[in-house]
């Protein structure tokens, strides 16, 4: 869960391909969107709307 919150708010382009698994993120995401900022989660759910409530 830290290794992905530090990835979604930290990682540049091939971080997200490297250390992000899909299957793992759609799991987590539920409580990840809260431990990130609102910003962040924006971007994420915007782009991937598999990842809105």
């Amino acid at each position: 869960m830290s290794l992905y919150r530090t990835v979604l708010a930290e990682g540049m382009r091939d971080d997200l391909c490297r250390f992000l698994n899909r299957n793992i993120l759609l799991e987590l995401w539920p409580v990840l969107r809260k431990l990130i900022s609102t910003a962040i989660k924006d971007v994420w759910e915007d782009a991937f709307p598999e990842l809105q409530p």
